[in-house]
């Protein structure tokens, strides 16, 4: 195998192989590798604007007392799910300063809700974010999803270093050419 552009062929011949053995379709599949294998930015300039909209959710799972103190608001540093909340609506409207071939939408609305379940000892984040563009939200949902949990852990890891964030998933998309999809329908 050549060097030159080593891991762009290496990576090239790695899709080639698995192509082959599983009945993949090879490279047209990822809309963020060309022909050649390199990464980049999809064009979505003949897209239609139209109405976007994404639902993600994920799960914190923590010690007792650790869900206590938060449901309670006895942490020193404040109200823990407030600001989780804000932390996810930021990080959404960061979105394509943290994935690299994320294209920079104008969201329209962002929603962050929080459910606890004592049972379990855990908190669920569910985000909805929404936009009218050329281009899907799934990715500032997912997002806001993920710094919501950080943020969460960031404020009581000295008290619960095992917390464990689990069950990131997309739920639901609407818009543009696929249309209307919600998990389970793969």
């Amino acid at each position: 195998m050549p060097v030159i552009g080593g891991r762009a062929i290496a990576t090239v011949r790695f899709v080639q192989l698995f192509s082959e053995f599983s009945g993949w379709q090879g490279m047209s599949d990822l809309t963020h590798f060309n022909q050649q294998g390199h990464a980049h930015m999809v064009d979505v300039g003949d897209k239609s604007v139209t109405r976007r909209i994404a639902v993600a959710s994920g799960v914190i799972r923590m010690q007792a007392t650790t869900l206590a103190m938060i449901t309670e608001g006895k942490h020193k540093k404040g109200d823990v799910l407030g600001i989780a909340r804000v932390a996810a609506i930021m990080a959404s409207k960061r979105t394509p300063d943290l994935i690299p071939l994320c294209h920079p939408i104008g969201l329209t609305h962002v929603d962050v809700s929080f459910s606890v379940d004592e049972n379990t000892s855990q908190i669920a984040c569910e985000a909805r974010t929404e936009t009218r563009s050329q281009t899907g939200v799934e990715m500032e949902a997912l997002t806001a999803v993920q710094i919501a949990l950080l943020t969460i852990y960031d404020m009581c890891k000295a008290v619960d270093r095992g917390m464990c964030m689990t069950e990131i998933k997309l739920l639901e998309k609407q818009g543009g050419k696929s249309g209307h999809w919600r998990e389970g329908d793969d």
